[in-house]
């Protein structure tokens, strides 16, 4: 994984928010939230919180008597998250490095993460993290994306990128969101972790948005494939928009347009 893939500063936590968490994540926070609530906990910890899509799903399951804590590795997502948040909120923002956590051991019941442990560049050290912080018998409940292939709004835009930029074609998209998705390795990084039981459910959905424009809008310039186009040549940014709005509309139409996505969620026991 590239330094910059964990990038997500400037203008991308905005256009993250208004473009991509509807766009891609808002079916599955909802899905992660249901599954938290059903285990009645009563203090959850969110890592890799992003601008708190998951957060303003389970605050509203479960309900003021929670403690709700929510940790972003970027400040910026979590100033664009916090400006969401209705005024208050129990929420607890605090930036933290789901590698590295500070909070005490057996201190939350759940563990929750929506698409953030692809980014960890030691899968087994944040998964040992999350066992830490749970109490017994408590969940970590996560989700990855799977393959590029199953998720076909990313993986056009890859291949339009790849004709502006043929020599080096940015591929952040499936290098880190859809380059962790081999739920047998998932399965055995847990247990090397020291979690008891793993069990991984396969769930599609389909992706819906206003138009191929805002499809490319939300992945050129609100994930840190912008970092890859930009650190190419900064003047192709649009350009790159532009490429990737055509290949959209040419395969799925005019006006609003739909596509699939795919990602495996997983539970697993302390």
């Amino acid at each position: 994984m590239a330094e910059t893939d964990k990038l997500f500063t400037g203008s991308v936590p905005e256009v993250y928010d208004r473009y991509l968490v509807p766009l891609i994540f808002e079916h599955y926070a909802n899905d992660l939230a249901m599954r938290v609530a059903a285990v009645r906990p009563a203090a959850v910890l969110e890592t890799a919180a992003g601008t708190g899509v998951v957060t303003r799903a389970l605050e509203a399951r479960l309900g003021p008597a929670v403690r709700l804590v929510a940790t972003d590795l970027n400040q910026p997502m979590l100033d664009q998250a916090a400006a969401r948040q209705p005024v208050g909120s129990g929420v607890v923002w605090r930036q933290a490095d789901a590698l590295a956590l500070p909070f005490a051991d057996q201190e939350f019941d759940v563990v929750v993460c929506q698409f953030g442990v692809m980014f960890f560049p030691d899968k087994v050290r944040g998964y040992r993290e999350a066992l830490r912080v749970l109490k017994p018998r408590g969940a970590f409940i996560f989700n990855v994306w799977d393959g590029i292939a199953e998720n076909a709004f990313a993986d056009f835009v890859t291949d339009a990128l790849a004709t502006i930029f043929p020599d080096d074609p940015p591929r952040f998209m499936a290098r880190t969101p859809h380059g962790y998705h081999d739920a047998v390795r998932i399965r055995e990084e847990l247990g090397t972790a020291g979690f008891s039981s793993v069990i991984v459910e396969t769930i599609g959905h389909t992706s819906r948005a206003g138009s191929a424009r805002d499809v490319a809008i939300a992945y050129c310039q609100g994930t840190p494939l912008r970092n890859e186009i930009v650190a190419r040549d900064p003047s192709l940014l649009e350009k790159a928009t532009q490429r990737a709005t055509e290949v959209l509309t040419r395969r799925f139409g005019d006006g609003a347009i739909e596509g699939p996505i795919k990602a495996h969620i997983i539970t697993a026991a302390r």
